[in-house]
């Protein structure tokens, strides 16, 4: 930073140009598009669908607005778009809003620089610093989003006329910068209108006093569509401001949302255990937000947020790994056993359209059933299954659950040689003992959700035994 200009002169004479902050994101926009680069790294699924719309729209310089349920991203696309800022920008000192050295906009800038001349300094600052964000709610005032009059300024013997009187908003600080809304149509219409008034006009009346900010400010905002029509709305001119209203939407492929899981879930590692989640038990709490999303015991208008999946993915190994605790296990691999857990990870997190009292944990256990028989039937064939049937059609029974060591469901792959084609197709070389318990439990309990098996489960135990 020292190298770098440090008066306006200096900045001149480096040939640095000043350009509006929807050039700078479409300049780097293309050079990024140009060197084959991910403009967002990190957002799964949107490659087809919203990406190539948000690229279109900073290629166009539009001011965006994203309507979609909770947990589709939205908000970590707007907070990516400060990577495609430039690292460092000059500003005048001691500027509140990043006035641009060669077209000053407050009072203090132009000042310094009737003063100074190409001798007034300058400062640069990062592009983290150039993004505001607001999360819209109904007590939300013009003097959070515009300004006001600083009193302890007029106490200190400045006209109330003074320009220097005003504490600028969070609009205006964020000037030559993405300035994001979160929830927009939560903001209260009067407010609207004089966040138009500065975005449009240009012209803001603080306390009867008349300030021209000129502001460059790419505006990004986010609203829930059932907010959109219902609780709230945008007024018309606002929404005109909008060049690009882009839908967002759920992951439509069970691998994505599988990857995102895995991307966004915390890691739980264990001084001492090895951690695994077998991609068979992932895709199954991946197929319950899936089946939840079309269910229709689930309030749908709320939606089923990608963070019921992540949640549950954490629950689903929290409980294996306080089963290996309490069993002395030396791996942390989550078992069909464990999955009861995810009834107090997902009631919180989905609305049921239910007025029966108590319903709302059954519902939830019959998601999870539904879901593991459908990840079942897509891992394995039950006509191959026939002979591992027919054992326990001769007497066999099976004790499993939370209790049960990993060890007794290696034994009992060895007495049931049937077994072992289908969990080496499950789990594939990994034949750890926590792996093969895994792979079990899930075979087993398939075959009971096929009716091919019969199951008395009581607490966290299940016994397995032949229909005949």
């Amino acid at each position: 930073m020292t190298s770098r200009p440090a008066t306006i002169g200096q900045l001149r004479d480096s040939g640095w140009e000043s350009v509006p902050v929807k050039e700078e994101l479409r300049r780097n926009a293309m050079r990024k598009i140009a060197a084959g680069e991910q403009l967002f790294p990190g957002v799964l699924g949107y490659d087809d669908t919203v990406l190539p719309q948000l690229e279109n729209a900073l290629l166009a310089g539009h001011d965006v607005i994203f309507l979609g349920e909770r947990g589709q991203a939205k908000t970590r696309m707007i907070r990516s778009l400060v990577q495609l800022l430039d690292e460092w920008l000059p500003v005048i000192a001691g500027s509140e809003i990043n006035d641009d050295p060669y077209e000053p906009v407050s009072r203090h800038a132009r000042d310094l620089v009737a003063e100074k001349g190409d001798e007034a300094p300058i400062e640069w600052v990062s592009r983290e610093t150039r993004f505001g964000e607001k999360l819209a709610t109904p007590d939300t005032s013009i003097a959070d989003l515009i300004g006001e009059v600083d009193p302890i300024k007029v106490a200190e013997g400045r006209y109330l006329s003074d320009e220097l009187t005003l504490h600028y908003g969070l609009v205006p600080r964020t000037n030559r910068g993405i300035f994001a809304i979160n929830e927009l149509p939560d903001l209260a219409e009067r407010i609207q209108v004089g966040l138009l008034n500065v975005l449009e006009e240009r012209d803001v009346q603080i306390r009867g006093y008349k300030v021209r900010l000129p502001l460059d400010v790419m505006l990004v905002a986010s609203a829930n569509p059932d907010d959109y029509t219902n609780r709230g709305r945008i007024i018309t001119p606002l929404k005109d401001r909008f060049g690009s209203q882009i839908r967002t939407h759920y992951p439509l492929e069970l691998e994505t949302e599988v990857a995102i899981a895995k991307q966004e879930s915390r890691s739980l590692d264990v001084p001492g255990k090895r951690v695994a989640v077998p991609e068979f038990l992932a895709e199954v709490v991946a197929q319950l937000s899936h089946l939840a999303r079309s269910s229709p015991h689930v309030n749908q208008r709320s939606g089923v947020s990608v963070r019921l999946t992540v949640a549950n993915n954490e629950t689903l190994l929290a409980n294996a790994m306080r089963r290996a605790l309490r069993g002395g296990e030396d791996e942390v691999v989550p078992r069909v056993s464990d999955l009861d857990a995810l009834v107090a990870s997902t009631a919180g997190k989905i609305e049921l359209d239910t007025v029966e009292e108590g319903r709302d944990e059954q519902i939830v256990e019959n998601l999870v059933k539904a879901a593991l028989l459908t990840t079942w039937r897509a891992h394995c064939n039950i006509g191959s299954l026939v002979d591992v049937v027919g054992s326990f059609d001769e007497g066999r029974v099976v004790h499993a659950g939370e209790d049960v060591p990993s060890a007794h469901y290696v034994e009992l792959v060895a007495d049931v040689p049937a077994l072992r084609p289908h969990v080496q197709e499950l789990i594939g070389d990994d034949e750890s003992p926590a792996m093969v318990a895994s792979a079990v439990e899930f075979l087993l309990e398939g075959l009971h959700l096929s009716k091919r098996l019969n199951k008395d489960a009581i607490g966290g135990r299940a016994t397995y035994r032949g229909r005949g």
